[in-house]
């Protein structure tokens, strides 16, 4: 029997998961630090984009398999360490995902009301590292730094109406905040121009569609129509958007202003953020923005920075400090051990990248490892667990968590997360 764990129930995880159940003579141990799975898709994906967390049912087939289990609440590197691990199965693979923000390395980044991306996406999506956040809301403005779908969804939740989060598993402390919001003017600040922002068609559209905000885009931001045709068909599509918000401003009471050509050098304030400093910028030949020594002051009680991911190292784990990643040679990163997903490549990509990078992966670990070298896998880790007290979630214990979050659920919603560790523990009576 050849025995692989792996760290990290979200999509790489699970992908991962879905390539190696096919083999012969193999078990999979799925762990996670939370008592729930399936990572970024509960507590990274927007909560009202309930067609995309639909992917999970994929992941539970596989989790229902005989040979892959989930083994949650036990925390690597506390409750067992990397060296324990490679000691007792065949392979290890790191699936962790990149969950920490990149840091903003601008004057007054330290000021209270300036929050990662991270921190704010798992307030409202009720992390339980985040449950706690409470970001202030308090004033009109709010400055998004960053051009990418996140930007995107971290501007369309706080600008959407109580009734426009019905049928979405936003929790409900954020619910309830964001409907007591003094938010009314959101700035997107991006460094470079249209042409280049991250942002997809469908979340660019969906702004064009909120019963109270109304999305800008100055016109003389914008390049000439006729530069369109180079762009591939996705980003043409995302630039008419902009095209279309430019062109049809609508009076609503919240603004989303899209400020491109615009570079956050400093946020000040009197012990917390009440305005951000932007240098406008303008690129080069190389599409590389530079400043342009013209500045202007934005009013804003939150600034929220949507720049970007990276993984949190692991001690004895070679790691890529400069790219936020585990430093590896295609995947391999010790023997015994691999990353897969974003630990292994950075922050890029779909949930859907990940599905190949997992298969590749695991075709590689199975490779490597041959037949097995008749390790103790899964009996071994929970004897060792054993030893130290702690006892595994497992999936079974996640289904009933699943079904009192159902229950809880009110106005229409999936479910009604639970916040914290122990009120996902004391729904299966620990």
């Amino acid at each position: 029997m050849r025995h692989v764990a792996i760290v990290g129930s979200g999509p790489a995880g699970y992908y991962t998961a879905e390539t190696l159940q096919k083999a012969e003579d193999i078990a999979v141990d799925v762990i996670d630090r939370l008592p729930v799975p399936y990572g970024l898709i509960r507590t990274g994906v927007a909560p009202d984009h309930q067609s995309i967390k639909a992917v999970s049912r994929r992941y539970e087939g596989v989790a229902l398999t005989d040979n892959v289990r989930f083994v949650g609440h036990v925390s690597v590197g506390t409750d067992v360490t990397i060296d324990e691990l490679v000691e007792l199965y065949d392979a290890v693979v790191l699936a962790t995902g990149a969950p920490n923000d990149r840091p903003l390395a601008i004057p007054g980044a330290d000021r209270a009301g300036v929050i990662g991306s991270a921190a704010f996406v798992g307030w409202y999506n009720g992390h339980p590292d985040f449950a706690r956040l409470g970001p202030p809301l308090d004033s009109a403005g709010v400055v998004v730094i960053g051009n990418g779908n996140v930007a995107l969804d971290v501007a369309r939740i706080l600008a959407k109406t109580p009734a426009e989060f019905a049928g979405s598993d936003i929790v409900a402390h954020a619910r309830d905040a964001l409907a007591q919001s003094a938010v009314r003017e959101i700035h997107i600040l991006g460094r470079r121009g249209p042409h280049q922002i991250a942002m997809t068609p469908k979340e660019l559209g969906e702004l064009g569609h909120l019963e109270r905000a109304s999305p800008r885009v100055d016109p003389a931001d914008l390049p000439d129509a006729g530069d369109d045709a180079m762009l591939e068909p996705g980003m043409r599509k995302s630039v008419t958007h902009l095209r279309s918000f430019a062109a049809n401003p609508v009076a609503k009471p919240v603004t989303i202003d899209f400020d491109f050509f615009a570079m956050p050098i400093a946020i000040e304030g009197d012990g917390r953020v009440q305005r951000v400093i932007v240098e406008r910028t303008t690129l080069d030949s190389e599409l590389r923005s530079h400043g342009t020594g013209e500045t202007y002051a934005v009013d804003a009680g939150l600034v929220i920075s949507c720049i970007g991911y990276q993984t949190p190292p692991i001690p004895g784990v070679p790691y890529e400090h400069g790219r936020g990643r585990f430093a590896s040679d295609e995947g391999r990163i010790l023997p015994g051990l691999y990353a897969v997903g974003w630990a292994r490549r950075g922050p890029s990509g779909t949930i859907g990248t990940n599905k190949p990078d997992g298969a590749r992966i695991a075709e590689m670990l199975l490779a490597d490892i041959g037949r097995g070298a008749g390790k103790a896998g899964r009996a071994g880790l929970d004897s060792l667990l054993a030893t130290r007290g702690i006892v595994p979630v497992t999936f079974r214990d996640w289904r009933k968590i699943e079904a009192a979050e159902v229950a809880a659920a009110l106005d229409g919603n999936p479910r009604e997360k639970f916040t914290s560790i122990e009120a996902m523990l004391a729904a299966i009576g620990r």
